[in-house]
């Protein structure tokens, strides 16, 4: 981990941002792009990994750029932009510091197996104070001179960053939700400004109950911006004891398909590398925890186009009879297996056939019954990630009882969990269980006669 420098009168910062594909807009902002090959994409590429230097606003600045091994310019990538702390540099964060490689750019570059274009830009200053938006402009200029050089996947923009650099990504949240894909915020505060920020962007936030440089209410305040935009279910999310030195991540119920929110909390500093057992701010990068989390919250979203801001409407009341449950990622029914009838068999996707064992009734009493006298269950009552959704004689219990939402997700009465085909799975024979939602399409179902 590097050690994070302060300089007076400024607040220690580190941020980095992840961001992708976009093209021109009025007012020398940006507009979202389709999802269509970058100028970059299917030619010899005109970057490669170095230090650049481009004109932005009428200055000099310079990012580092890291191209993934064995680049194949007939592949859109992730845009993956690291901004430093105050007072830091961009070969902090792409060197990873005392952590070397498994914490470049906190830890994502390693997890990404070649999956995404890393930038690590230099601050004016050493910072993101954002003035007259001229770090929002570079980051615009960066970006469409790496589209030009580099295939990008317009669809696949991110931003992430610490304190200064969380301040950054919530910056970017705020202004370019129709071209970022998702934001994640380690210990930030509204820093950067936060020009519009009334439109949905999929949002995690970490942040520490022990941060003396920017209190984790600061972060509250930043997280419930996109709990309201996304549409989300108002909640005060858990969050460890203190002292207990362990973390709790959260996903909100309730987001707008594909625009989750997911808080996480720890007992510990102002810091990225939050490590369980211990309450160093300086603790190996690579040992954190956040890394798996938040390079998992981005790696959930796949190429295509963009969600809608409001979803499509699916019926939330009454009896609809015979109706196959399809999945909005893989296009399979669900189904029970083999059509057995016996308890505890679990549901799985397979090819849409119209048998008896596909075909289900949502009842007024919230039940999805099946042969007529079983119940899609919660196996075990269970209210944990990874319970089973099962088959079962109905009793009319709540783990029976399912909410069939208009943003396309299916969540037990129980437990508020949605149901999820198994690790992103397409295959017929996927499993469904139950899992906190997260807007993923592998938690889109729809009921079709």
């Amino acid at each position: 981990m590097l050690r994070l420098r302060s300089v007076a009168g400024a607040v220690a910062v580190v941020t980095l941002v992840v961001l992708g594909m976009i093209s021109g807009g009025p007012s020398g902002s940006v507009t979202a792009a389709s999802a269509a090959p970058t100028a970059g994409c299917g030619k010899a590429p005109t970057l490669t990994s170095g230090t650049k230097t481009i004109q932005s606003g009428g200055q000099n600045r310079t990012y580092i750029l890291r191209v993934p091994e064995n680049y194949d310019p007939n592949r859109p990538y992730r845009l993956v932009f690291g901004f430093h702390w105050n007072g830091g540099s961009a070969n902090d964060v792409d060197s990873g510091g005392t952590s070397g490689y498994p914490w470049s750019y906190y830890g994502i570059r390693a997890l990404s197996n070649n999956s995404a274009i890393f930038v690590a830009p230099q601050g004016l200053n050493a910072g993101w104070a954002n003035t007259n938006n001229r770090d929002l402009t570079f980051v615009d200029d960066m970006v469409r001179t790496i589209q030009n050089g580099l295939c990008v996947d317009t669809t696949q923009l991110f931003a992430m960053g610490f304190s200064y650099g969380g301040g950054m990504s919530y910056s970017i949240a705020c202004s370019r939700a129709s071209v970022f894909r998702a934001v994640a915020v380690y210990a930030g505060g509204q820093l950067s400004g936060c020009s519009g920020g009334t439109e949905p962007i999929a949002y995690i936030g970490i942040h520490g109950l022990r941060d003396n440089v920017l209190n984790i209410s600061q972060g509250r305040a930043l997280r419930d911006r996109f709990v309201r935009n996304n549409g989300c279910t108002p909640q005060n999310p858990r969050e460890p004891a203190a002292g207990s030195l362990t973390h709790v991540v959260t996903a909100y119920s309730g987001c707008r398909a594909g625009y989750p929110v997911v808080w996480g909390a720890f007992d510990g500093p102002h810091a990225p590398n939050a490590v369980d057992g211990t309450a160093d701010g300086y603790a190996p990068g690579e040992k954190s925890w956040t890394r798996q989390v938040v390079w998992d919250f981005f790696a959930q979203f796949q190429s295509g186009p963009q969600p809608t801001p409001t979803p499509t409407p699916t019926p939330t009341g009454g009896t609809q009879q015979n109706v196959t449950i399809v999945g909005g990622q893989s296009n399979r029914c669900v189904d029970v297996p083999g059509a057995v009838t016996t308890n505890g068999t679990q549901t799985t996707l397979w090819d849409c056939n119209g048998r008896t064992n596909q075909r289900w009734t949502y009842t007024s009493g919230k039940q999805l019954t099946v042969y007529g006298n079983k119940c899609l269950d919660a196996s075990g009552r269970g209210t944990a990630n990874g319970t089973a959704a099962i088959i079962w004689d109905c009793n009319g219990q709540n783990n029976q009882q399912w909410n069939v939402n208009s943003n396309g997700t299916i969540t037990s009465v129980l437990s508020g969990l949605c149901l999820d085909a198994s690790a992103l799975g397409t295959a017929n024979g996927t499993k469904l269980q139950l899992w906190s939602c997260t807007g993923a399409a592998n938690q889109q179902w729809s009921l079709r006669v």
